[in-house]
This record gives C-alpha cells, sequence and structure tokens, in this order.
C-alpha cells in the first residue's frame, strides 16, 4: 500500500472533513440454488472488504428477503445487513411475468442470434435502495437495477450471446434485456479477465474505460484449510481415494461434462487405460443428460458425481485429487484454477475464454471441443508425473498475483470513482493496472 503521504493533497482534506463512504452490496441470493462460484466470490468479497482497516468506508449489505442471515458470519464492524424486498431475482431467475413472454421470445430472438428485446423491463428501483442512504450501489452478480445511485455492475460473462443453445427462449431474452441496460447505464461495469472485458465492449459497445478488470482470487480460502484428520475422513465419508482427479462444476450443459465422459471412454476402449474422476457441484435440469450418457458408457465404476459438498469437504478433495480437470466451453473468470493452486493441485483446462487469461503457462491447455484433446490431456497429467510437478510448481507461482486483498481494495477504488471521490495514488495504480502478466 502506498504512504499516506504520496496521497493526493485533495483526498487527504477530503478524507479529514468528509462523511465514510457508504456502499451498498446488493448479495439478494441464496447459497444453496446452484449459483456455484457467484455465491462463493461474493462471500469472497465481503471478507476481505471487511479486513482493510485503512479507509472510512461503510457498507450496507443487502441480504435476500426470505433468509439473510446466511450472511451474518461474513460480515465485519463497518458493514450491516438488511433484509431485501420481496421478489428479488437470484441469478439465472426469471420474474413471473416474464414466463408470459415465451411465445414473444421465441418470435424476436432470430435463429443465428439475438435482436434487440425492447418489450422487457429492466427493473426499476421502487425507492428501497436509495432510502439506504448509501453513494453507490454494486451488482456483484448477473441481476441489475435500475436506480438514481451510481452503479457498479458485474455480469461476469455473456455466454449466452456465445452459445444460445443452453438457454430458454426466455431466459435468453431476459439475459439480453438486463445484461444489456446494465452495461450500458452503470458507472462502471466490474469484469474478471480480459477476455470478459473484450467481449462486453465488442459485444455491447460499450466504451472501453468505463469497464474495469478485477482479477479474483481463490473464495475457498474462507473455508477450513485441510488437515490430514479431515482428508481422511473426506475420503470415508464419499468412499473415495486418491489417485483421481476433481472437476468441481455445477452441470450446466457449458460445463462439458458429457465430452469430459466421452473423453474417458476413449481412452478406456482405445488404451485399456482408467482414470477415475470425482465431479462436484449442484445437479440442475443438465443432469439427466449427463446421467445418461455415464450409464450409456458404463462409467459408473470409474466417474463418481458427489453433487454440492461443503466448502470445507471441497478444499479437501483438492488437496487429496492427483489433478484438476477443467473443460469448460465457457467462462467469465478461473475460479477453480485458483482453488486447485490454492491446494497446490496441478491443473488441466480448456485453453478458452477467460480460462486461457487466469492459466497463463500455469496450466496443461486444451480444446475442449475435442474429445481427443481431452483425452490427451487427461493422459498426460494421470501419467507424466514430471508434467504435473511442472504445473503444480507454476501454479503456485501464478497464485501469487492473485489475492483478496488485491481484489478488495481495487472494488474499493472502484467504488471511490464510482461516488465522485479523488483518488489516491494506490487507488489510480491498481485501477490502471490490474491484470498480472503472465
Amino acid at each position: 500500500m502506498a504512504d499516506d503521504s504520496q496521497a493526493l493533497p485533495a483526498q487527504r482534506a477530503f478524507l479529514e472533513h468528509r462523511q465514510p463512504l457508504r456502499v451498498a452490496i446488493n448479495a439478494q441470493i441464496h447459497p444453496e440454488r446452484g449459483h456455484g462460484g457467484v455465491v462463493h466470490a461474493l462471500v469472497g468479497l465481503l471478507l476481505a472488504l471487511g479486513r482493510l482497516e485503512d479507509g472510512p468506508e461503510q457498507y450496507t449489505v443487502i441480504g435476500p428477503e426470505s433468509e439473510p442471515e446466511w450472511l451474518r458470519p461474513y460480515m465485519a464492524p463497518n458493514q450491516q445487513l438488511v433484509r431485501g424486498p420481496a421478489g428479488a431475482l437470484q441469478p439465472g431467475s426469471l420474474p413471473a411475468s416474464l414466463r408470459k413472454f415465451r411465445t414473444l421470445a421465441g418470435r424476436i430472438l432470430a435463429p443465428k442470434g439475438l435482436r434487440s428485446v425492447s418489450r422487457i423491463n429492466v427493473p426499476v428501483s421502487d425507492g428501497f435502495f436509495e432510502s439506504l442512504g448509501c453513494d453507490v450501489i454494486h451488482f456483484p452478480y448477473q441481476v441489475f437495477t435500475t436506480s438514481s445511485l451510481p452503479s457498479v455492475y458485474q455480469p461476469w460473462d455473456l455466454q449466452h450471446l456465445h452459445y444460445p443453445q443452453f438457454f430458454s427462449p426466455e431466459d435468453l431474452a431476459w439475459r439480453e434485456t438486463v445484461y444489456r441496460e446494465g452495461c450500458r447505464s452503470a458507472h462502471t461495469v466490474v469484469v474478471a479477465s480480459p477476455f470478459a472485458k473484450a467481449d462486453v465492449v465488442r459485444s455491447y459497445g460499450v466504451p472501453p474505460d468505463r469497464l474495469q478488470v478485477i482479477p479474483m482470487a481463490p473464495p475457498a480460502t474462507h473455508f477450513r484449510e485441510p488437515d490430514d484428520e479431515t482428508m481422511r475422513q473426506v475420503g470415508t465419508k464419499f468412499g473415495i481415494e486418491p489417485p483421481f482427479a476433481l472437476y468441481p462444476a455445477v452441470t450446466w450443459p457449458h460445463k462439458n461434462h458429457v465430452r469430459l465422459l466421452e473423453a474417458l471412454a476413449q481412452l478406456r476402449d482405445s488404451k485399456g487405460f482408467s482414470v477415475h474422476v470425482v465431479c462436484t457441484g449442484h445437479h440442475n435440469d443438465h443432469w439427466p443428460t449427463i446421467g445418461e450418457k455415464l450409464l450409456e458408457l458404463s462409467l459408473q465404476g470409474q466417474v463418481r458425481f458427489l453433487g454440492e459438498v461443503t466448502g470445507d469437504e471441497l478444499r479437501a478433495l483438492y488437496r487429496l485429487c492427483e489433478f484438476v480437470i477443467l473443460p469448460s466451453l465457457f467462462e467469465g473468470a478461473g475460479l477453480p484454477l485458483l482453488e486447485g493452486w490454492l491446494e497446490e493441485a496441478p491443473v488441466a483446462c480448456s485453453g478458452v475464454t477467460a480460462l486461457r487469461d487466469y492459466a497463463g503457462d500455469a496450466a496443461r491447455l486444451f480444446d475442449p471441443t475435442s474429445v481427443q484433446e481431452v483425452a490427451e490431456a487427461i493422459e498426460e497429467m494421470a501419467t507424466n508425473a514430471q508434467c504435473r510437478e511442472r504445473f503444480r510448481r507454476k501454479g503456485r507461482q501464478r497464485l501469487a498475483h492473485f489475492t483478496w486483498e488485491s481484489t478488495a481494495r481495487t472494488f474499493r477504488a472502484v467504488y471511490r470513482r464510482a461516488a465522485g471521490l479523488p483518488l489516491g495514488s494506490e487507488d489510480q495504480q491498481l485501477l490502471d493496472h490490474s491484470w498480472p502478466e503472465t
């Protein structure tokens, strides 16, 4: 952190006489509804902001109307919890009124792309957000509401534009309307990778200077570090033992579980080579397709799907695994990469979208659309101890660039800028040089 003497004189004078900056964080999200990394990233950010002791900022955390108290254990003295209004949207959910637009959406969504969706309204604040007395509001996931407050919007990615076949017509219509408006009207659009920034600029025409890339840190750091006894208990509970590869992901279509299974079957059938894989993550509507493929390829004895596990269990599984495999087709960040490196697990991952940004040269990259390339990556990671050790070492080195303190300080600089406050030298440096070099 820069010395106070390096701060701008105007900022020093302003800080001495002003009221603390008040930031609202829209956390109206439920922790156990299959939202995966979005929830863990939110918790990590709240904890990290609460640990910053060199600023007068105050945070109002807006929890879900039905169960806000789940957020309480992650909050610091400079953060207060309030109950959000009833009927707030969750990431990936749709308002009941929008479900009436299925026929309309089918007409307005062109077969080869998306047209403008003008008859679906973006939510508008009824005065609740303004009543909190805050200076800026942060929407840390895909949901966005128009209000009179300067806003920071975090859409994570525009997957729906690249893989529209993975979404229902009404979900496509909602995403294209809300994402586009959020990116258009927010003071700052925050994304977690250079890929995501370029995608928003190209797809929505948002000026680059209104986007801020803020690298995320491993969400698993706020879970208990696994010891030998924890790892033994986790292995016993799930009936697993090394060696195995780990794939932590909700069963969304873009997570590419089917090709992973096909790659494992190819290795078995063409080379007589079997690798055991453990998959964790919420089972959603796409799970039956994956389950059918698992049976069709007779991989039940080789691949285990554990469903959702606790954060402590997930850290233990990262520590126990021989390597992490991430065959996702599309990501706006690379959180499982960071979590694998946190436990010193070597990683093989798709060399696409934000995964390439996060991986640098610290992971074994492959084409996730090629069953052959997925199979080759699995075989190399499973059989080549030198390869695993190289990527374990490189992962440890790269992880040093992704810390929660840096993430929190950069978000704080974004809040200060959105509120119109003068920035100190540290704030400006974080905003200008946020992404680590390879």
